[in-house]
């Protein structure tokens, strides 16, 4: 009969790689959801002027702040290990992403959701082989 030896460090080991991957990509989650809520916010506030001489923003396009309440109320929030949510929380926030029965839509998060996800899935990338390399963020 064989013997197997090691097998207790082994697998204590890959529990630990396994740990520390989650770490790193829970971060690198987090970095790209923070990411996401920059570019929003970005997108509100280009070119927008506050004020009497405030243009409203044409349909489709994003919204231009004219008291920087929906740029500054767009936050993103770890809500797990590998998970986070990036969030705009002024009252009429989902009213200019989606539009009403009386305006347009005029997205801001969907857009940039589209802009950021090819950097954010590399990024996500990069850190799950940096992570079973044993490196960190």
């Amino acid at each position: 009969m064989a013997r197997i030896t090691g097998a207790r460090e082994h697998k204590a080991h890959l529990r630990a790689i396994r740990s520390a991957t989650a770490r790193e990509v829970g971060k690198a989650i987090f970095v790209a959801a923070d990411a996401l809520a920059v570019d929003a916010a970005l997108s509100i506030t280009e070119g927008a002027v506050s004020g009497k001489n405030h243009v409203v923003s044409a349909p489709g396009e994003p919204p231009n702040s004219d008291t920087h309440l929906l740029d500054r109320s767009i936050e993103a929030t770890k809500t797990g290990p590998l998970t986070a949510e990036v969030s705009a929380n002024a009252p009429y926030a989902a009213a200019l992403e989606f539009g009403t029965s009386k305006m347009a839509a005029r997205p801001y998060m969907k857009p940039a959701a589209e802009r950021i996800r090819p950097k954010a899935e590399a990024f996500v990338r990069a850190a799950t082989k940096r992570a079973v390399a044993g490196k960190k963020l």
